[in-house]
């Protein structure tokens, strides 16, 4: 093999080797093309996703208000119970000092 056979013979193996890798380039980028269905489908699936976050937030703040209306409710409602609870505690009280006001007004002399 002289000198012009070996550069023929790598020249065409080269070539071949540049052919088979820009069909092996080709073959990847058409079997992973996205096509116009796909990117539908995923801003379908986006829009689709940024109402639930909408909706989720919605919830939460909904929730958060929720609570927050009923820890006041439920904070209200211990007052007026505590306020309740004394008056009751004040008429047991006077109930009883009338009681024993009486019974010593009614004990015979």
């Amino acid at each position: 093999m002289n000198n012009n056979e070996f550069i023929a013979a790598t020249a065409i193996i080269l070539f071949v080797a540049f052919c088979l890798g820009w069909f092996a380039n080709w073959l990847v980028h058409r079997m992973s093309r996205v096509t116009q269905a796909d990117i539908g489908e995923l801003d379908k699936m986006a829009q689709a996703l940024h109402d639930a976050e909408e909706l989720r937030d919605q919830a939460i703040t909904y929730v958060e208000q929720r609570e927050s209306e009923l820890a006041n409710h439920i904070a209200q409602t211990e007052a007026e119970l505590n306020a309740a609870m004394e008056g009751l505690r004040d008429a047991r009280r006077e109930a009883d000092e009338l009681r024993a006001h009486i019974e010593k007004a009614n004990q015979p002399s």
